[in-house]
């Protein structure tokens, strides 16, 4: 969901940087043949996720949720040069189309795509951790902020999509449904977790920004 005018976010792509031209590309393309491509995280917020990563120059990002690899290509632009990022989704059809795209980009050798359950993953992932990008199974967010947040850098940042979750985040609670209440949870959460430092940004669906003290 937008939460500004068509013209006015049309006139913020058109004042942003362009995408490149594989992930204008990956972008057609999962409108065409792709379910849901509302999914895709888009030109503007694509450019935000990688405006973030190259300020933060991360060594390794963890990115749960890989859809079709649109976030991951923005964000392994910012890569450190000896930096990796891991994308972790258990939809086999949909990472098989991302690794297709990957594969034709300079980042090819910098992105694992992981077909896997984040929450059995995560766990076995030994190194320190400096970006984590969250966008997948709305009802386990906190879970995946618990198990990332230990592994995280002082300094390193969560960056969570779609916490406004079409504007049902405002609704009392005893009328929120599942996936509604698992995201004001999370943003409870974090707003007081004494940790870190966070930013809720209205950009698409909502962006939480997080960084740890």
């Amino acid at each position: 969901m937008e939460f500004i005018t068509k013209d006015l976010s049309d006139y913020c792509e058109n004042n942003t940087s362009a995408e490149t031209d594989i992930l204008a590309q990956l972008n057609r393309e999962t409108h065409l043949k792709v379910v849901s491509p509302r999914m895709l995280s888009g030109h503007l917020q694509g450019r935000f996720l990688s405006f973030i990563s190259k300020l933060q120059q991360p060594k390794l990002v963890v990115e749960i949720g890989t859809y079709t690899g649109y976030s991951a290509l923005c964000l392994a632009e910012g890569l450190a040069e000896n930096g990796k990022l891991i994308s972790i989704d258990v939809n086999e059809e949909t990472s098989a189309f991302a690794k297709s795209f990957i594969q034709k980009t300079e980042y090819a050798n910098k992105i694992d795509l992981v077909l896997a359950d984040a929450k059995d993953y995560i766990p076995t992932i030994k190194e320190s951790i400096d970006l984590v990008f969250i966008d997948a199974d709305k009802k386990n967010y906190l879970n995946y902020y618990h198990l990332v947040i230990d592994k995280l850098n002082k300094g390193g940042l969560i960056i969570a999509d779609n916490v406004l979750w079409s504007g049902k985040i405002t609704m009392s609670e005893s009328a929120m449904d599942k996936e509604t209440l698992a995201l004001h949870q999370f943003n409870q959460f974090v707003q007081q977790d004494k940790r870190v430092e966070n930013m809720l940004l209205p950009i698409r669906d909502g962006l939480m920004v997080v960084r740890k003290k």
